[in-house]
């Protein structure tokens, strides 16, 4: 057998199935929460910023249907976005200590109420979406902005 024949052997075995199906491959990831269930804010969909992480994510617009008088708790919006693991609230300087995503807060504060709240979702250990969003009262709605991020 000459190296060239031993050498394709070895790539046609590397490549065989390693026998994980697709379907246990996908379990490891986090279901998706829910972002959009009415109209978007035209302002929110022109961002076009990312969110620096392990990943480096897009920001993507969040417009929630809310039938309350204000913004929601943390329970209330973990509910809103149907999400059964860890979500918690950061402060302005915990989500950007330094001062990029101000587009970002301006957005939502100017589509919203004038303020913007931070919530951080756990999928697990390493990945994490934050939502950055306000209450727009007239409209009824929860708005603003969610990125990915891969934290290790």
């Amino acid at each position: 057998m000459s190296s060239d024949d031993a050498y394709s052997s070895f790539l046609d075995q590397a490549n065989q199935n390693s026998g994980v199906s697709k379907a246990s491959a996908k379990s490891s990831s986090a279901p998706p929460t829910k972002a959009v269930d009415t109209d978007v804010p035209a302002s929110l969909s022109k961002i076009e910023q990312y969110y620096v992480s392990d990943a480096d994510e897009p920001f993507e617009p969040v417009s929630l249907k809310w039938s309350g008088n204000n913004m929601s708790s943390e329970n209330e919006f973990k509910d809103l976005i149907e999400h059964t693991s860890e979500i918690s609230t950061m402060t302005v300087q915990e989500f950007d200590p330094r001062e990029q995503y101000s587009e970002v807060f301006k957005a939502v504060e100017n589509s919203g109420d004038g303020k913007a709240r931070i919530f951080r979702v756990l999928h697990g250990s390493t990945r994490i979406e934050y939502y950055v969003v306000g209450f727009d009262k007239n409209g009824k709605r929860i708005v603003g902005l969610k990125a990915k991020a891969v934290e290790s």
